[in-house]
């Protein structure tokens, strides 16, 4: 408790020395902190930058776990300022390198054999050195060329403690300061805790990777490493070594006579596969984790690295956001409205006129502008923004998905500054769905569930009159926790155009209860049929009322 303590008192050493006050003021334990601006520290010029960058400068001083979490947050641009998002997402994931003969040791400790045994050449120098790992170039005894990614030591016992550093400063900014509630620090703290702790697990990148690649086995269009899972354990990963150019070495990619606007189009095609396509993106590509295949520069690729965060949507969420998205491109405001409520976004009685209008505003004046000039990216964020006013809430899986979608769309205009996204964005998305949502792939998933249905079909009287029995000796009981709680909710804002026949149906099968507690409940107990026959015409009732 005392070691916390002295940190949480570092750390507003560190904020006030940045001039960071507003986020000490209304902290009482870290009040006295504010005294260290009296002084005289050498930073004379800190007044005179911007609060994001102080907030910047002070993350890196602090640590690289602070850095990781300052990254995280800039993708939160939902409860942060522009320009601290903007300035947040400069921070550098890049620490000193661990010793050589340290990471040869958790090598040898993880895959269980000499080094010498496991590769032909291991670098010690390493290649790459960041907070949760680092990567060394090694080579297999077949001459196959390898990077080894090897994870801190001890970074699992430092990244505990500051998360629940991180968690107590989140309870006293929820509880002290008066933005605590919008800002909601609980759930951003959550959040880095899911995303650093799978980064700390190599096998669970390993298998993102895995995946992605075999998602794309037979594009031309990008390329994912192969992982070697003989050389890959809980702290260790193995892949394949690529060459290429970094998507961000422009003058290269110039100079080598890439096509420009073909790489710039096929990238956002990428993000399209990935996300409504298989639903499962890359949702960490920044320009450090891509690179250009230039052996063909007309036709050149793209190659993805680095899958410690990789994230999907829930079937109603896909479905959902690809909606919004053609609406916006159709300018159909009023189906962007509608499709806010019935995906539970925003209450079930919120006006859809009033969204509808709030829409057009932010969405109509960027169509008075070239198409190439609209940026998708901040057009679709300013709209959930806008949302906000109507009590939107957002997963992080959306709040991962708008991050990425700012980064492609950024790095196609880097490559491209004239793209025309819309272009390129709309016939994608509307391929896709008709792939996704059309006759033959829904008949195909009813016929693969068809034989579940039908073997589970005999058990359904007994569960119906079972049901029944129970109902009539009130023993019918209902446990819900808070996530049951959630899903209602999220169903009855998703549904609420069905309200009545739910209440319907809801009336009907009380009705079957009670009569068959109060009329003809012994009757039942020993015979099933009429149960059944009366269960099932009420069902058939309420299906019908919400069709």
């Amino acid at each position: 408790m005392i070691r916390r303590g002295v940190r949480i008192f570092g750390i507003a050493v560190v904020l006030a020395r940045y001039r960071l006050d507003e986020l000490l003021v209304e902290l009482p334990p870290l009040k006295m902190a504010r005294a260290v601006r009296l002084i005289p520290w050498g930073r004379r010029r800190v007044r005179e930058l911007s609060r994001g960058a102080r907030l910047r400068l002070a993350l890196e001083e602090l640590g690289p776990i602070y850095v990781k979490f300052g990254q995280i947050l800039s993708t939160r641009r939902d409860l942060l300022p522009a320009d601290i998002a903007d300035e947040l997402a400069e921070l550098q994931d890049a620490v000193p390198p661990f010793p050589g003969d340290q990471a040869r040791a958790i090598v040898e400790q993880e895959l269980g054999k000499p080094i010498d045994q496991l590769f032909a050449h291991f670098d010690a120098e390493p290649m790459a050195s960041a907070s949760i790992a680092q990567v060394h170039g090694a080579r297999f005894h077949d001459g196959r060329e390898v990077v080894v990614k090897v994870v801190r030591p001890g970074i699992e016992g430092r990244v505990r403690e500051d998360l629940e550093l991180l968690g107590a400063l989140a309870r006293l900014a929820r509880r002290y300061h008066p933005e605590g509630e919008r800002i909601r620090p609980n759930e951003v703290v959550a959040e880095f805790e899911r995303v650093i702790v799978d980064e700390l697990d190599m096998q669970r990148e390993g298998a993102n990777a895995s995946l992605l690649r075999r998602n794309f086995e037979e594009s031309d269009e990008l390329y994912i490493p192969e992982i070697h899972w003989s050389h890959t354990a809980d702290r260790v990963l193995t892949m394949e070594r690529i060459g290429g150019v970094p998507v961000r070495d422009i003058e290269e990619l110039k100079r080598q006579g890439v096509n420009m606007e073909r790489l710039a189009r096929r990238g956002i095609r990428v993000f399209y596969q990935q996300v409504f396509r298989d639903n499962l993106f890359h949702a960490d590509m920044h320009p450090g984790n891509i690179r250009v295949d230039t052996s063909n520069p007309d036709d050149a690729s793209f190659i993805a690295l680095d899958f410690g965060i990789v994230a999907s949507l829930t079937p109603i969420d896909l479905y959902y956001i690809g909606e919004n998205f053609l609406a916006i491109f159709n300018r159909d405001y009023r189906r962007v409205a509608e499709l806010h409520v019935e995906a539970g976004w925003v209450p079930a009685d919120t006006r859809i006129d009033e969204m509808e209008a709030a829409a057009r505003t932010v969405c109509e004046p960027s169509f008075t502008r070239p198409l190439e000039e609209v940026s998708f990216a901040e057009l679709v964020i300013s709209l959930f923004e806008v949302a906000r006013r109507f009590k939107l809430t957002l997963q992080p899986q959306l709040i991962m998905l708008q991050k990425t979608l700012l980064n492609i769309e950024g790095m196609g205009r880097d490559l491209y500054p004239k793209i025309n996204i819309w272009e390129v964005a709309k016939p994608e998305l509307e391929s896709i769905f008709r792939e996704r949502y059309g006759f033959r792939r829904t008949a195909r998933k009813v016929g693969r569930e068809l034989p579940a249905w039908v073997a589970r079909g005999p058990e359904i009287p007994n569960l119906i009159h079972e049901a029944l029995k129970f109902a009539a000796r009130g023993r019918i009981r209902a446990e819900l926790d808070s996530r049951d709680l959630e899903s209602i909710a999220d169903r009855v804002g998703t549904h609420n155009r069905r309200t009545p026949g739910a209440v319907l149906t809801a009336g009907l099968l009380v009705a079957s209860a009670l009569l068959a507690a109060n009329e003809v409940g012994p009757f039942l107990e020993g015979h099933s049929v009429p149960a059944m026959i009366g269960f099932a015409f009420s069902a058939l009732i309420a299906w019908q009322a919400m069709r």
